[in-house]
Protein backbone atom coordinates (compact mmCIF):
# COMPACT_ATOMS: atom_id res chain seq x y z
CA UNK A 1 0.00 0.00 0.00
CA UNK A 2 1.18 3.33 -1.47
CA UNK A 3 -0.92 5.52 0.43
CA UNK A 4 -0.52 6.81 4.21
CA UNK A 5 -3.13 8.07 6.17
CA UNK A 6 -3.23 12.07 6.34
CA UNK A 7 -2.84 13.27 9.91
CA UNK A 8 -5.62 15.51 10.60
CA UNK A 9 -4.83 18.47 11.76
CA UNK A 10 -6.81 20.22 14.98
CA UNK A 11 -8.95 22.20 13.96
CA UNK A 12 -9.91 25.31 16.58
CA UNK A 13 -13.42 25.62 18.74
CA UNK A 14 -15.41 28.43 17.96
CA UNK A 15 -15.62 31.06 20.43
CA UNK A 16 -19.16 31.41 21.00
CA UNK A 17 -20.84 27.66 20.69
CA UNK A 18 -17.55 25.45 21.46
CA UNK A 19 -17.82 23.51 18.52
CA UNK A 20 -15.13 21.58 16.08
CA UNK A 21 -18.13 21.80 13.30
CA UNK A 22 -18.92 25.51 13.50
CA UNK A 23 -14.73 26.15 13.28
CA UNK A 24 -14.79 23.90 10.61
CA UNK A 25 -17.96 25.84 8.09
CA UNK A 26 -16.22 28.98 8.96
CA UNK A 27 -12.95 28.14 8.00
CA UNK A 28 -14.92 26.94 4.67
CA UNK A 29 -16.45 30.41 5.02
CA UNK A 30 -13.48 32.17 5.38
CA UNK A 31 -12.61 34.56 2.28
CA UNK A 32 -8.91 36.27 1.64
CA UNK A 33 -8.05 35.18 5.51
CA UNK A 34 -10.82 37.52 6.88
CA UNK A 35 -12.22 34.72 9.78
CA UNK A 36 -13.48 37.57 11.87
CA UNK A 37 -16.11 38.94 9.25
CA UNK A 38 -17.04 34.92 8.64
CA UNK A 39 -17.21 34.40 12.42
CA UNK A 40 -19.65 37.47 12.35
CA UNK A 41 -21.71 36.17 8.98
CA UNK A 42 -22.10 32.76 10.75
CA UNK A 43 -23.00 34.22 14.48
CA UNK A 44 -25.28 36.92 12.12
CA UNK A 45 -26.90 34.31 10.39
CA UNK A 46 -27.88 32.03 13.24
CA UNK A 47 -29.09 34.71 15.05
CA UNK A 48 -31.12 35.26 12.14
CA UNK A 49 -32.71 31.97 11.93
CA UNK A 50 -33.92 31.79 15.75
CA UNK A 51 -35.14 34.83 14.96
CA UNK A 52 -37.08 33.24 11.91
CA UNK A 53 -38.10 30.37 14.13
CA UNK A 54 -39.86 32.08 16.98
CA UNK A 55 -41.86 33.97 14.18
CA UNK A 56 -42.98 30.77 12.78
CA UNK A 57 -45.80 29.05 14.49
CA UNK A 58 -45.92 25.81 15.19
CA UNK A 59 -48.67 23.38 12.90
CA UNK A 60 -49.52 20.53 14.86
CA UNK A 61 -49.35 19.94 18.59
CA UNK A 62 -46.38 18.17 18.57
CA UNK A 63 -44.66 20.50 16.74
CA UNK A 64 -44.94 23.07 19.84
CA UNK A 65 -43.25 20.81 21.94
CA UNK A 66 -40.07 20.28 19.50
CA UNK A 67 -39.11 23.45 17.92
CA UNK A 68 -40.03 25.90 20.51
CA UNK A 69 -36.70 25.09 21.73
CA UNK A 70 -34.63 24.65 18.91
CA UNK A 71 -31.80 27.11 18.75
CA UNK A 72 -30.22 28.34 15.78
CA UNK A 73 -27.21 26.21 15.70
CA UNK A 74 -29.93 22.71 15.95
CA UNK A 75 -31.09 24.17 13.02
CA UNK A 76 -28.07 24.75 11.62
CA UNK A 77 -27.25 21.18 12.56
CA UNK A 78 -29.98 19.71 10.94
CA UNK A 79 -29.97 21.44 7.69
CA UNK A 80 -26.58 20.25 7.31
CA UNK A 81 -27.32 16.72 7.73
CA UNK A 82 -30.00 17.22 5.48
CA UNK A 83 -27.29 18.67 2.49
CA UNK A 84 -24.79 15.38 3.54
CA UNK A 85 -24.90 12.74 0.65
CA UNK A 86 -24.40 9.46 1.37
CA UNK A 87 -23.07 8.34 -2.41
CA UNK A 88 -21.03 10.00 -5.14
CA UNK A 89 -20.22 9.03 -8.38
CA UNK A 90 -16.82 9.01 -9.49
CA UNK A 91 -15.27 9.25 -13.24
CA UNK A 92 -13.62 5.63 -13.49
CA UNK A 93 -12.16 4.68 -17.22
CA UNK A 94 -12.92 1.33 -17.80
CA UNK A 95 -12.55 -0.91 -20.83
CA UNK A 96 -12.28 2.38 -23.31
CA UNK A 97 -14.79 4.24 -21.89
CA UNK A 98 -15.57 6.60 -18.96
CA UNK A 99 -18.35 5.12 -16.02
CA UNK A 100 -19.65 7.15 -13.82
CA UNK A 101 -19.24 4.96 -10.38
CA UNK A 102 -21.26 5.45 -7.72
CA UNK A 103 -19.19 4.84 -4.17
CA UNK A 104 -19.96 5.78 -0.80
CA UNK A 105 -18.42 8.46 1.20
CA UNK A 106 -16.17 9.05 4.60
CA UNK A 107 -17.80 10.30 7.31
CA UNK A 108 -15.67 13.79 7.35
CA UNK A 109 -16.04 13.76 3.00
CA UNK A 110 -20.18 14.14 4.08
CA UNK A 111 -19.14 16.71 6.00
CA UNK A 112 -17.12 18.84 4.48
CA UNK A 113 -19.42 18.24 1.09
CA UNK A 114 -22.13 19.39 2.29
CA UNK A 115 -20.60 22.54 4.19
CA UNK A 116 -19.64 23.38 0.54
CA UNK A 117 -22.69 22.87 -0.57
CA UNK A 118 -24.51 25.12 1.73
CA UNK A 119 -21.89 28.05 1.28
CA UNK A 120 -22.16 27.61 -2.23
CA UNK A 121 -25.39 27.85 -2.71
CA UNK A 122 -26.07 30.50 0.03
CA UNK A 123 -23.73 32.63 -2.12
CA UNK A 124 -25.69 32.18 -5.04
CA UNK A 125 -28.79 33.49 -3.46
CA UNK A 126 -30.10 37.13 -4.20
CA UNK A 127 -30.59 38.16 -0.62
CA UNK A 128 -28.95 41.60 0.52
CA UNK A 129 -26.51 40.14 2.89
CA UNK A 130 -24.07 37.35 3.11
CA UNK A 131 -25.41 36.58 6.67
CA UNK A 132 -29.36 36.95 5.38
CA UNK A 133 -28.33 34.75 2.65
CA UNK A 134 -26.70 31.80 4.91
CA UNK A 135 -29.84 31.56 7.04
CA UNK A 136 -32.17 31.86 4.09
CA UNK A 137 -30.08 28.52 2.97
CA UNK A 138 -29.74 26.80 6.33
CA UNK A 139 -34.07 27.65 7.24
CA UNK A 140 -34.63 26.09 3.50
CA UNK A 141 -32.36 23.25 3.90
CA UNK A 142 -33.29 22.73 7.40
CA UNK A 143 -37.03 21.95 5.49
CA UNK A 144 -35.47 19.81 3.14
CA UNK A 145 -36.09 22.57 0.13
CA UNK A 146 -33.80 24.40 -0.86
CA UNK A 147 -30.77 24.34 -3.80
CA UNK A 148 -28.37 22.65 -1.59
CA UNK A 149 -30.79 19.92 -0.87
CA UNK A 150 -31.62 19.41 -4.44
CA UNK A 151 -27.99 18.68 -5.38
CA UNK A 152 -27.61 15.76 -2.78
CA UNK A 153 -31.02 14.61 -4.58
CA UNK A 154 -29.47 14.77 -8.12
CA UNK A 155 -26.12 13.30 -6.88
CA UNK A 156 -28.36 10.34 -4.99
CA UNK A 157 -30.08 9.94 -8.36
CA UNK A 158 -26.46 10.25 -10.62
CA UNK A 159 -25.42 7.54 -8.29
CA UNK A 160 -28.99 5.58 -8.55
CA UNK A 161 -28.92 5.22 -12.69
CA UNK A 162 -25.46 4.14 -12.59
CA UNK A 163 -26.03 1.54 -10.37
CA UNK A 164 -24.99 -1.01 -12.42
CA UNK A 165 -21.37 0.14 -13.02
CA UNK A 166 -21.07 -0.78 -9.03
CA UNK A 167 -19.24 -3.65 -9.28
CA UNK A 168 -16.29 -1.93 -11.08
CA UNK A 169 -15.12 -0.44 -8.16
CA UNK A 170 -13.22 -1.54 -5.11
CA UNK A 171 -14.62 -1.03 -1.94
Amino acid sequence: MRKRKVKQRPIPLDPVYNDALVGRFVNMLMKDGKKSVAYKVFYDAIDIVEQKMEDVPAESEDDKAGSGGKSGLDVWKEALSAVMPHVEVKASRIGGSTLQVPRPIRASRKISTAMKWLILFSRKRNEKSMALRLAAEILAAAKGEGAAVKKRVDTHKMADANKAFSHHFRF
